[in-house]
């Protein structure tokens, strides 16, 4: 049992069994703690954060803005401070499961777990991913392969309102910040996010080739500025349909072609069923500046996890096949250039299959908390969770399998 100054929680230690908290009265509770009770779910080694929503309110959608209390414990006692802040739903294919994710968003800069203050956070449930690792190995990846800016996560358990969720990722939202996408917010620097018909939101347009474009900054979008990106959007689809790379007008006056690379080769090396271009894909730039590919973001659908199965074998090349992506590798110089990047890459991609029992070993004892609290192994209701496992060692065995094939079938078809 958890040591907090709350009355009924002393009761439990008193020996009192099957314990819960049965009341909120605000005479029984030291105000400086957010009660916790670990009984069933013991602690795993990873950070715990405890949430209360304002009279214990649900939060089933990502547009309710809910007030709520923040409190971050160690193995035997709180590491910070209560923090208010509010909370809503987030979350793209997963958001109606039962396990979703959350936003938070403090009133002031806030620093989480070590990570630099910002005002907004995600809370990621990778409920699609039964290994659990998915995202936070692209993490790993992409900080290895020097990308300049890659969201900073950590794990969490997540207690909400005085309910054991799960394991989690607290991760940094993407956005135009000084510790975040480090770009001046203006009307003429855009950072968009590539989405799909079955969820879009508020501003987006259409391209000339029909791609669903979300603008994330600015936040305040005019008509006029709304135009401006799509405009230049358009322009730059004229343009890869044109092929002459090399000519007076380079494609580096479009794009940032060492960022494609490496955000590439982290998609395809997961053929990540979002990075063909699909949702999840954000890209920016600055005024008069070529668009940058990223932060990368999202991955439960990658490193074998597809949801379809002509997506999820580890042959073939796939993102190179799709939307932007194909016009740009359909340039010879293009794929030279790609290819010597994996050459001089090819050791860190493997290093990240080998890191594997590292990573499971960190969350072996959340993960079987979360797999008591939602034990899917075996369930394919949902059309992420379509491979069933008898074991959680079944499901991270899968996924290193399908990496080292996956890592053959690239050297020997680069």
């Amino acid at each position: 049992m958890f040591k907090v100054k709350y009355a009924v929680a002393l009761l439990c230690m008193l020996g009192l069994s099957g314990c819960l908290w049965e009341g909120t009265d605000a005479s029984l509770e030291d105000s400086s703690y957010l009660p916790l009770n670990d009984s069933e779910y013991p602690y795993a080694g990873i950070p715990r954060l405890v949430i209360e929503t304002e009279n214990f309110k649900d939060i089933r959608n990502r547009e309710t803005l809910v007030p709520a209390r923040l409190q971050i414990y160690g193995k035997d006692s709180p590491t910070s401070e209560i923090l208010e802040l509010t909370v809503r739903g987030r979350g793209n294919s997963t958001y109606n499961a039962p396990k979703y994710g959350l936003k938070l968003e403090f009133s002031q800069k806030t620093s989480l777990l070590g990570m630099p203050a910002d005002k907004d956070w995600a809370l990621r449930s990778n409920y699609g991913d039964k290994t659990l690792l998915r995202d936070f190995m692209m993490n790993r990846l992409a900080n290895r392969l020097g990308i300049s800016y890659v969201p900073r996560m950590r794990y969490v358990e997540l207690y909400l309102n005085r309910e054991y969720k799960g394991l989690y990722l607290l991760a940094e939202t993407v956005k135009f910040a000084k510790n975040r996408v480090p770009v001046a917010k203006t009307d003429f620097n855009f950072l968009c996010e590539k989405e799909d018909s079955k969820k879009i939101d508020d501003p987006y347009f259409q391209t000339r080739d029909g791609n669903l474009i979300h603008i994330q900054e600015p936040k305040k979008v005019s008509d006029a500025t709304l135009q401006r990106a799509k405009s230049h959007l358009d322009s730059f689809e004229i343009y890869l349909h044109g092929q002459d790379f090399w000519g007076e007008d380079s494609i580096g006056n479009w794009l940032h072609v060492q960022d494609f690379l490496e955000y590439y080769w982290v998609q395809e090396f997961a053929k990540n069923e979002d990075g063909k271009f699909t949702r999840s894909v954000f890209f920016y730039w600055e005024k008069g500046g070529p668009i940058h590919f990223g932060p990368l973001w999202d991955f439960d659908l990658g490193f074998g996890n597809e949801s379809r199965e002509i997506f999820s074998m580890p042959e073939n090349w796939f993102i190179r096949n799709y939307r932007w992506n194909r016009f740009i590798l359909a340039d010879r110089q293009m794929r030279t250039l790609a290819a010597e990047y994996w050459n001089l890459h090819r050791e860190t991609f493997h290093e990240l299959i080998d890191s594997i029992p590292l990573y499971k070993s960190q969350i072996e004892k959340a993960a079987a908390n979360d797999l008591k609290r939602w034990p899917i192994l075996d369930n394919t209701f949902l059309w992420a969770l379509r491979h069933s496992y008898d074991s959680y060692d079944e499901a991270v065995d899968s996924m290193t399998v399908w990496m080292e094939k996956r890592f053959q079938w690239i050297e020997e078809n680069l």
